[in-house]
C-alpha cells in the first residue's frame, strides 16, 4: 500500500503596505477621535497647568591679557627702585572655558542667596533665597504625587561644608535657573537667567554677571592678594626699622657735634650705616610691594559686555505649541500601535515573524 504524500503549501503572507495601514486607521478613526481628544484636553491641561517663566540673556567677552598695560606703568615706576618686573608672564590660569565649571561650584550658589530682586508690583526688595522659596510657583501635579519640596525650615547661617536640605534645595533651584555658557569659536561667555518675573530676571541677570566677576576676580587673585598683603607687612616693619634707625642717628649727632674721639666717629658711623642699611630694605620692599600690585592687577579678570540686562518683554516658556503637538504625536502613535497590534499587523509591518 503506497503512502501517499501530501505536499501542503502556504501562502506567503500579503505584505503590509502604506495604502493597508491607512485603511485600517481609517476603520477605527472614532478611537482616534477620542484618544486625540483626551490628549488635546491633556495638553491644554498642562500647557495652562506650568508657571510661565521669562529668559534675560547677557554675553560678555573677556579681555585678553587683562593688566598687562596698567602693569607697564607699574613697572617702570618700579625700575626705579631697581626691580624688574616686566617680564611678569600674563597667562590666565582660569581660562573662560571653566567658568561654567566654576558656576556649579557650591561657594558661587550659595554667593547668589543675597541678590536682591522685586517684582514690579513689590514695595520692598527680598533676597533672591527668599524669593526661590517662598515665590517660586510649582505644577499643580506635584502636590498630587507627593513632589513638592517639604515646608520651608527654619533659616539658620549658611554653612558650604554642610549645607541644610533647604538649602541644598534652593542652591538646586538657584543654579538651574542661571546658566553659563562659552562660545568656542568666539570665545564670548552667554549668561542665562530664568525667573518667573521678567523684572526678577533682568535684575538676577545683572547681579549675576557682577558676581561671576567678582568671584572670578577674588578666585584669580586669590595667591597674588596674600602675596601682596604679606609685601605690605614687609614693607611696615621695613618702615619702622628705618625711622628708628634714623631717629638714633639724628639723636646722637644732635648730641654729639662737638666731640672729636675716634670711638665717638665710630659709633657715627655704625648708625649712618645701620640707617642706610634700613633704608635699603625699606626701598627694595617698597618695590615688592609695587610688584605685588602690579601682579593683583595683572591677574584680575576684564569683561567687556555685549548684550547687558534688559526686562523681557514676553515669556520664554511653558511653549504649548511643543507640548500640544507631542501629546498629539505620542497619543497617535500609541492608538496606531494598539489598532496595528489588534489586526496583527504591526508584526508584519516591522518585519518580525
Amino acid at each position: 500500500m503506497e503512502k501517499k504524500q501530501k505536499e501542503i503549501t502556504t501562502q506567503p503572507a500579503e505584505p503590509i503596505t502604506f495604502g493597508v495601514v491607512w485603511a485600517t486607521i481609517i476603520r477605527y478613526k472614532k478611537l482616534f477621535y477620542k484618544t486625540l481628544g483626551v490628549a488635546f484636553v491633556l495638553a491644554i491641561i498642562i500647557a495652562f497647568s506650568l508657571p510661565k517663566t521669562y529668559n534675560c540673556k547677557i554675553l560678555l567677552a573677556p579681555e585678553a591679557g587683562g593688566g598687562s598695560s596698567s602693569l607697564g606703568s607699574l613697572a617702570s615706576l618700579a625700575s626705579s627702585f631697581g626691580v624688574n618686573i616686566g617680564g611678569t608672564q600674563t597667562g590666565d590660569a582660569i581660562t573662560p572655558s571653566v567658568y561654567p565649571d566654576l558656576m556649579q561650584s557650591v561657594d558661587f550658589k550659595t554667593s547668589l542667596f543675597p541678590i536682591k530682586v522685586k517684582r514690579k508690583e513689590d514695595k520692598k526688595t527680598m533676597s533672591y533665597y527668599d524669593y526661590l522659596k517662598y515665590e517660586w510657583k510649582e505644577p499643580w501635579w506635584k502636590d498630587w504625587f507627593g513632589l513638592r519640596a517639604p515646608k520651608p525650615q527654619k533659616d539658620t547661617l549658611v554653612n558650604t561644608f554642610e549645607l541644610t536640605g533647604e538649602q541644598a534645595r534652593i542652591a538646586g533651584l538657584a543654579i538651574k535657573n542661571v546658566e553659563c555658557k562659552i562660545d568656542k569659536k568666539s570665545n564670548l561667555i552667554s549668561i542665562d537667567v530664568t525667573a518667573q518675573d521678567p523684572y526678577v530676571a533682568a535684575q538676577l541677570a545683572d547681579s549675576v554677571k557682577n558676581r561671576l566677576q567678582d568671584f572670578l576676580t577674588a578666585y584669580r587673585t586669590k595667591k597674588a592678594r596674600y602675596d601682596l598683603e604679606y609685601a605690605l607687612k614687609l614693607n611696615k616693619q621695613a618702615k619702622k626699622d628705618y625711622e628708628r634707625a634714623r631717629l638714633l642717628y639724628s639723636e646722637y649727632m644732635d648730641a654729639n657735634q662737638d666731640m672729636m674721639l675716634l670711638s665717638a666717629q665710630q659709633k657715627q658711623n655704625d648708625l649712618e650705616n645701620e640707617m642706610q642699611l634700613q633704608y635699603n630694605n625699606f626701598t627694595a620692599t617698597s618695590a615688592q610691594v609695587l610688584a605685588a600690585k602690579a601682579k593683583v592687577q595683572e591677574t584680575t579678570p576684564s569683561f567687556t559686555t555685549i548684550q547687558s540686562a534688559t526686562v523681557p518683554l514676553g515669556p520664554s516658556g511653558p511653549n504649548k505649541t511643543l507640548i500640544m503637538f507631542v501629546c498629539l504625536f505620542l497619543a497617535a502613535l500609541g492608538t496606531s500601535i494598539y489598532v496595528l497590534s489588534k489586526e496583527k499587523q504591526l508584526k508584519p509591518l516591522l518585519g518580525l515573524s
